[in-house]
């Protein structure tokens, strides 16, 4: 696959065929037959080739490309694939998203109704499963070849996934078997604290046998994966097993921040900021990799899948929507958001001019302004001698600067050269926008700059309204622009046809990391509020654009934390696990449109903070029991 580690990694796939997992994994994840070849494990270059089925696991659906051949049965081969089924369960079940269409069991995500038996939580248990155990029939065989240090760090990459597929095991369903070896043998179901203490201590053993941060090929992982899986886990620790551990995650998230990964800066597009590189079809190489501590790499031609970012942006585009703009050849008419979204990006201008100084007599009036020529005028604020400054909405249209709404003493500017004169000409407002207006009396200019919003806010709205009455109809509810199969310099993904995506999807990055710290710190962990609020500037300072969204130690409060979470890491499968954490969740302290299937939102039962294990695997296998509520 491209970047899926390199070319001769894709080929040894090809040792890796012929699998077919069904449901009766899930009790006992097994799958002998992926593994137990012997030339697949005869020296360390083909057992390079059977790691990667390990990390394919999360990216692939079956053994012939996108459809045929699944790896698991009764479920459409694409619903069921890893990043698709994450999107489903942690962004599709909050305010972060909604979907038109009505396959069987869907809409009951985002309405908070599923009941057991439904496809889709089932199909994220069999495909962790399968991951399972894929990983565990890679440990088990590997260790049977003769040392070699490159083995090792295969090995380690192994226990990696098995530790990851795991974590999400826990947030998901809660108590699931912990299996670690191949068996014939029905498993036992292990609780919380029990799978807990199984990936803290894999994470914690492994972080020294994986490759130094940076030094592994891209797609493969290294010490910076365990330790940011170690921040995350011990951020939930307390939600989890009732234990906080806050002040591990302030160690593993400096760990993470003190390494070579870097925030990525380089806006390779020129469009004004650095965020949407993340998510484009060149995210390999664009400077996106130097951000990403882990992710699941696809490659339009040779890893195709009806999942992973080609789910995320065929299903996000419809209307009015250009889906070339997008590089593919249609959209899906399916997801969009929710209001409660967009709204975390909506800024008060009233605090911003609060923060600014004291209220003067200088102020704006004209046609431009909301009380025309007539006035009352806009008052500005001092922010230092003779300075002023405003922020103002604005229609297209002149202002002139007056002293207490008299003509007595007012500035225009004769030449549109920047230059005050009294009494001069109208200035000029070309267009309708939120402005930032500076007037300096001291040396008579001024300055009036379309205010920066948060570029990370990146919504199709054109035909689409903002309020949803009908969850089916694709033009209700913004429209989301985050993930594209185009490149830095606009070219569409290597898949001619449109069909399949070559975008890269996040799982870990750093910028969460940053978050993970704040949080933690807030919460008691230890570490330095000034590092806090220094980490998440800079995150601020990629989404404005410049320093007009920094924030200071005393905004820096936990519901600041879960909105800031929300602003930088929407769609990227993580909104479930943070509402959980927060309290809000289930609960009525936080309400979205149709949580719990109301459109204004209600509250819904506590048990719903899991999800149901499989109906076909409690019938198989009498050692497990149902999650409550079930």
């Amino acid at each position: 696959m491209k970047k899926y580690i390199n070319l001769s990694f894709l080929l040894m796939l090809v040792l890796l065929t012929g699998i077919s997992c069904t449901k009766d994994l899930d009790q006992n994840p097994i799958d002998p037959d992926s593994f137990t070849e012997e030339n697949v494990f005869s020296n360390v270059v083909e057992a390079k080739g059977a790691l990667a089925k390990v990390y394919a696991s999360l990216a692939l659906t079956g053994q012939k490309g996108p459809a045929g051949k699944p790896d698991i049965s009764d479920i459409d081969e694409g619903f069921s694939q890893f990043t698709r089924m994450l999107y489903n369960l942690n962004e599709l079940t909050t305010d972060h998203a909604v979907v038109a269409w009505g396959d069987p069991g869907l809409q009951d995500l985002h309405g908070m109704y599923w009941a057991a038996g439904n496809d889709f939580t089932d199909a994220m248990y069999y495909r962790l499963a399968q991951t399972v155990s894929f990983a565990n029939s890679f440990i088990e065989n590997a260790a049977k070849i003769q040392s070699d240090p490159e083995l090792e760090y295969f090995i380690a990459e192994a226990r990696f996934i098995r530790a990851y597929a795991y974590y999400n095991l826990i947030d998901l369903y809660g108590n699931v078997p912990l299996v670690t070896e191949v068996s014939a043998d029905l498993p036992k179901q292990s609780n919380r604290q029990e799978l807990f203490a199984f990936v803290e201590n894999e994470l914690l053993d492994i972080q020294n046998k994986l490759k130094d941060p940076k030094t592994n090929e891209y797609g493969r992982v290294d010490k910076a994966a365990a330790w940011a899986l170690l921040s995350r886990l011990y951020l939930n620790a307390e939600e989890w097993i009732g234990t906080p551990m806050y002040n591990e995650c302030v160690t593993y998230s400096e760990k993470v921040m003190n390494s070579p990964y870097i925030i990525n800066m380089n806006d390779a597009n020129g469009n004004g900021t650095a965020y949407d590189e993340l998510f484009l079809a060149d995210n390999n190489t664009n400077g996106a990799q130097d951000e990403v501590i882990f992710g699941v790499n696809f490659d339009g031609l040779h890893s195709q899948t009806w999942g992973g970012t080609t789910f995320l942006i065929h299903a996000s585009v419809g209307g009015t929507m250009n889906p070339a703009d997008f590089g593919i050849n249609g959209g899906w008419y399916g997801l969009r958001t929710t209001k409660a979204l967009v709204n975390k990006f909506t800024v008060d201008i009233n605090d911003l001019n609060a923060a600014l100084g004291t209220i003067s007599d200088w102020g704006l009036v004209g046609s431009a302004t909301p009380n025309g020529w007539n006035g009352p005028d806009v008052e500005m604020y001092e922010t230092a001698p003779n300075e002023y400054a405003l922020y103002v909405e604005l229609v297209a249209g002149e202002i002139k600067f007056r002293y207490n709404e008299d003509w007595g003493q007012n500035y225009g500017d004769d030449g549109a050269d920047g230059t005050l004169e009294a009494g001069g000409a109208n200035i000029v407002i070309p267009a309708d926008g939120t402005y930032y207006i500076v007037m300096n009396l001291n040396d008579m200019t001024y300055s009036i700059t379309p205010f920066q919003s948060d570029k990370r806010a990146m919504f199709h709205t054109d035909g689409q309204s903002l309020e949803i009455t009908d969850i089916t109809q694709f033009n209700e509810g913004y429209a989301v622009t985050k993930f594209k199969n185009i490149d830095s310099q606009g070219n569409a993904g290597s898949d001619s046809s449109g069909n399949f995506a070559d975008t890269d999807l996040p799982l870990i990055r750093l910028a969460e990391i940053y978050l993970n710290y704040a949080e933690a710190v807030l919460r008691g962990g230890g570490g330095s509020l000034s590092t806090a609020v220094d980490k998440i500037n800079e995150l601020r300072l990629r989404a404005y654009g410049d320093h007009s969204g920094d924030i200071t130690t005393a905004d820096l409060t936990l519901d600041f934390v879960l909105n800031e979470r929300s602003r930088e890491l929407y769609w990227e499968g993580m909104r479930r696990t943070d509402l959980i954490r927060y309290g809000y969740f289930t609960s009525a302290s936080y309400l979205w449109p149709f949580k719990g299937n109301d459109p204004n939102g209600i509250a819904v039962a506590s048990y719903r903070k899991l999800f149901p294990l499989p109906t076909n695997v409690l019938s198989i296998n009498p050692n497990l029991t149902q999650n409550p509520g079930y």
